[in-house]
């Protein structure tokens, strides 16, 4: 796991270009505190931060080179079956210098070009450039487990794992975008290819790039495709998750260094913990209630499976007086309460191993997320002919939204209205109303529809979970995965998240993910096998904090209403409208808990990056 950066389009802006790298990637130590390397000549400079994991000699540092030295890599993340793929490298005549993972990279992709891709299990993002052709070849893994950003500004193309690194380019032109202000305002997250930084881009998941000449091409070289398969029965399903999970598991707990887990009190980090038979495993809470602490549940769940347990309990002081940092390492705002939580436990396992294995992906992959159940418990309601229901819901968007109006207003909606992810934040109308400024945003639908037009002939619990898949999962789940823990110089490995297991997943029939009485249904069985009862069915969590109780505190209360009344909200926001928000929140009159955080993360961020940082 490491951190890459780099350039072209020397200009007369740049009279040392390796010294303009090396700030490049000073701003990335933190990826790879163990050691750097560089590539620099006439027309490229590329960058490394390297954490050793595998080969943890210095054989193992990049920029990696063919045997001719014509090509040259830099990578992040890590090739689970690098070893099949050097032996049958080494077959076809090519020679190593390095036991590295890396190393396969350049030379497969000598052997068979972009074609490589299809080849790799693992999670990665990497950049090779051609001396003879002048060509940049780069690429992000199957589901954007690793980032990847570029920029074009002037003659320079720019690309790596952080955005801030670009900061210290000289050609760097740093603006907001505040048409992703407004789609932010909505999903929580930034969940296009644009970024808050203007003229910045996300390299999407399963996408690969050429640069030549100035030209830039990019295209999709996977998809998943959900396909069905009703011929097994549920027991021969369970019995494939199980075997196919188990090999994930072990394939990613491969390195040269230890490596330990996550645990919640969920069933996928404790069936990631139980399968992976690591030696220590991580958790943090907050306070004594047990809606905010899975400490209790996961001691007796590690003392279960016969492993140590390292927990902390995080006081609100420290988890406030940490946001800064926190959105500093996000490189954009990203408004999960989560993303907090995750920061500390991050930390806390940094302290003991330099790689952890964790959950994400399981809800997504099998369907594990409570509104999943949402086309099942509507059913009744959708018989209603279609003009009825539209009729109620716009009577129903005039009435304090509770939970029957609400229900009323869901079910006025087509599917592709109604669930553009996991988070729906502010409405259309909603954000308009809070902004001052105007900006040229597309509305919600009009960054799904791609999306849910590729899986229109797809059972809605499909559909949804293809959502997730692409823009809630990328966009906040594993963004908040490698930002967190590269913050700590440690390395989140994903187990679930493997090309293999997805291949499985997606021809499990629906009515095996999503039941009347749970989600992951099939996945549940199978970890029942490793889990005890209580865990392997117990209902979706996610990682609680709890915002909402603090947010009626006098001293978070206030903390939250300077930022709505200072000059940075008042550029923005109509700070009047976010007042009004924090105050019916406080008086309990309605739960805006969400609403108030999704703006205040983007305060704190504006203020770190177009305030503090010059």
């Amino acid at each position: 796991m490491c951190g890459i950066v780099g350039f072209t389009g020397f200009t007369n802006s740049i009279d040392d270009p390796s010294a303009v790298l090396g700030r490049m990637m000073d701003r990335i130590k933190h990826r790879g505190p163990d050691s750097e390397g560089k590539y620099v000549d006439g027309d490229v400079a590329m960058g490394f931060r390297r954490l050793s994991i595998i080969d943890l000699s210095d054989t193992g540092s990049q920029p990696i080179f063919n045997e001719d030295r014509t090509k040259v890599l830099t990578f992040n993340g890590e090739i689970y079956n690098y070893k099949e793929l050097r032996e049958e490298l080494i077959k076809a005549g090519h020679s190593f210098y390095t036991k590295t993972d890396s190393e396969v990279l350049i030379h497969g992709y000598e052997e068979w070009g972009q074609d490589l891709l299809l080849r790799l299990r693992g999670m990665f993002a990497f950049v090779i450039y051609d001396k003879n052709t002048g060509e940049l070849f780069g690429a992000r893994d199957f589901f954007g487990i690793k980032p990847f950003y570029y920029a074009q500004m002037g003659s320079a193309f720019m690309w790596g794992s952080e955005i801030k690194s670009f900061l210290d380019h000289p050609d760097f032109k740093k603006e907001l975008d505040t048409s992703v202000l407004e789609t932010y305002l909505t999903f929580q997250y930034s969940p296009s290819a644009q970024t808050f930084f203007k003229g910045v881009f996300k390299l999407p998941a399963a996408h690969c790039f050429t640069y030549k000449n100035g030209e830039l091409n990019v295209r999709r070289y996977w998809e998943i495709k959900f396909n069905a398969d009703e011929g097994p029965d549920l027991e021969e399903w369970v019995n494939r998750i199980s075997d196919t999970f188990q090999d994930s598991v072990e394939v990613h707990k491969f390195a040269d260094v230890e490596v330990g887990s996550f645990l919640s009190s969920g069933v996928d980090s404790s069936y990631v913990a139980a399968v992976a038979d690591v030696d220590k495993t991580f958790t943090v809470g907050f306070g004594e209630d047990e809606k905010y602490n899975e400490i209790g549940y996961a001691k007796e769940f590690s003392k279960y499976i016969g492993k140590e347990n390292f927990s902390e309990v995080i006081s609100p002081e420290e988890y406030w007086g940490n946001l800064e940092k926190i959105q500093y390492h996000m490189d954009e705002p990203l408004a999960d309460p989560a993303a907090i939580a995750l920061f500390f436990v991050c930390r806390l396992a940094s302290r003991q191993v330099k790689a952890v294995l964790s959950g994400e992906g399981a809800d997504e992959i099998f369907g594990g997320y409570n509104i999943y159940h949402n086309p099942a418990d509507m059913a009744s309601y959708f018989r209603i002919p279609r003009p009825i229901r539209r009729g109620v819901g716009r009577v129903a968007e005039k009435l304090p939204h509770k939970h029957g109006v609400n229900y009323l207003i869901r079910g006025s909606k087509d599917l592709d209205e109604r669930f553009i992810g996991n988070a729906y934040i502010f409405s259309e109308k909603e954000r308009k109303a809070i902004l001052k400024i105007k900006t040229d945003a597309p509305d919600a639908m009009e960054i799904t529809k791609p999306f849910y037009d590729r899986v229109r002939d797809q059972d809605q619990v499909t559909q949804m979970q293809y959502i997730d898949l692409h823009l809630w999962m990328t966009g906040d789940i594993l963004l908040k995965a490698d930002k967190m823990s590269m913050a700590h110089s440690l390395e989140l490995r994903v187990p679930f998240l493997d090309s293999k297991v997805m291949e499985l997943a997606q021809k499990i029939p629906a009515r095996h993910r999503v039941t009347p009485e749970n989600t992951k249904y099939a996945m549940r069985i199978a970890a029942l096998r490793a889990c005890p009862p209580q865990t392997a069915n117990k209902k979706k969590l996610g990682f609680p904090v709890p915002i909402r109780v603090w947010l009626k505190e006098d001293k978070y209360y206030n903390i939250v209403k300077d930022r709505f009344t200072s000059p940075d909200a008042e550029k923005f926001f109509d700070s009047s409208a976010l007042v009004a928000l924090l105050d019916d929140h406080r008086a309990g009159r309605y739960d805006h808990s969400r609403k108030i955080w999704t703006v205040f993360t983007f305060l704190i961020w504006y203020d770190v990056y177009f305030r503090q940082e010059k």
